[in-house]
């Protein structure tokens, strides 16, 4: 059939028109990977729609941190590894040294920005969070356990992630920490980055961006050809995004990287999303935006993966290689 031919049914605001269907599994991913998104578990409850109303929203977060945190317990005994606390000013960054960890690497470190659509991840889970990388890179690991809201809102955590990247390079070179977050940390972490550029402190050697939430404005592409597809983040954030950013310009590269200027610097970054992904097109967008400012970034793209993985199929393990691969190579390690 020619392109003379072809028919395309719009809609009157211009958009193409998706008749109702199902989305199988494919076939060219693992059969753990294709029972994960044939029949996903529960992914959290509706977040407070009034951004004003703190006691509905403590109720909400407490009960949703309590659940994620026993999961993330769990999931941390599969790596064993000691746990340090360290107060840093108002908040707490949780030392993490994998068993094993060699005399090598005692002068590198990750810094990890936890996920949790900027509202949830507190406590051990923030340090629950990195073991699986740490343990997979064999790399003394810090990850900050940041204020969120509905008490402190944006730019609290921001603040509270410059300040302890502040206080790592009191003890580790620059060039010899990678930052790494995920999600909502994946979007911290690349503002937190700009910021503290900014303030004249020394970029660090890499970053690691999983499936980051670089844009607030969440305009993408995919925020609507993967609405609902992605089984474990099936909407915009568009709840937590109003109670993080309290009035602030979404624009605003401290809040959405995407709009940062790159130009004046930023880590070799490593950008992680999934074909099925809800922040694809965040991932996509801000490697683009990288590469055209003459930065070096590398985009990682696994067929079928919602966001943040599948949970347990062989595909995870090969993010958690691949991204343990670029941290130890930019820390010259091995």
């Amino acid at each position: 059939m020619g392109a003379g031919n072809i028919i395309t049914e719009t809609t009157t605001e211009g958009g193409v028109h998706v008749p109702a269907r199902t989305i199988r599994a494919p076939s060219t991913v693992s059969i753990e990977a294709q029972a994960f998104l044939s029949s996903p578990p529960m992914m959290g409850g509706p977040y407070p729609s009034d951004p004003n109303d703190k006691e509905a929203w403590r109720t909400c977060l407490d009960a949703g941190n309590a659940m994620l945190s026993a999961a993330m317990a769990t999931n941390a005994e599969r790596f064993p590894a000691e746990i340090i606390t360290h107060q840093v000013g108002a908040t707490v960054v949780y030392e993490i040294v994998p068993q094993g960890v060699g005399p090598d690497t005692a002068d590198r470190a990750i810094f990890y920005v936890h996920g949790g659509a900027y509202v949830q991840g507190s406590g051990l889970a923030a340090a629950h969070m990195a073991l699986p990388l740490a343990a997979m890179a064999q790399v003394r690991t810090f990850s900050i356990d940041y204020r969120m809201p509905p008490d402190h809102p944006f730019p609290t955590g921001l603040d509270d992630t410059v300040e302890a990247y502040r206080w790592l390079l009191e003890r580790f070179d620059a060039k010899n920490v990678v930052v790494v977050g995920a999600s909502a940390g994946g979007g911290l972490a690349a503002s937190f980055l700009l910021k503290a550029r900014d303030l004249g402190l020394p970029l660090a050697g890499a970053c690691v961006l999983a499936t980051p939430e670089a844009d607030l404005t969440e305009s993408g592409d995919t925020f609507e050809t993967n609405d609902t597809i992605d089984v474990v983040l099936k909407h915009r954030l568009t709840e937590t995004i109003a109670l993080y950013a309290n009035g602030h310009d979404l624009r605003d590269p401290y809040l959405s990287a995407v709009f940062g200027d790159f130009s004046k610097g930023f880590p070799p970054t490593m950008l992680v999303s999934g074909t099925r992904d809800l922040f694809l097109s965040n991932t996509v967008i801000l490697h683009r935006a990288l590469l055209r400012s003459g930065c070096k970034a590398e985009l990682h793209i696994w067929e079928a993966m919602p966001h943040g993985g599948f949970f347990g199929a062989p595909e995870d393990g090969e993010v958690l290689l691949a991204e343990a691969d670029f941290i130890r190579r930019n820390l010259r390690i091995g």
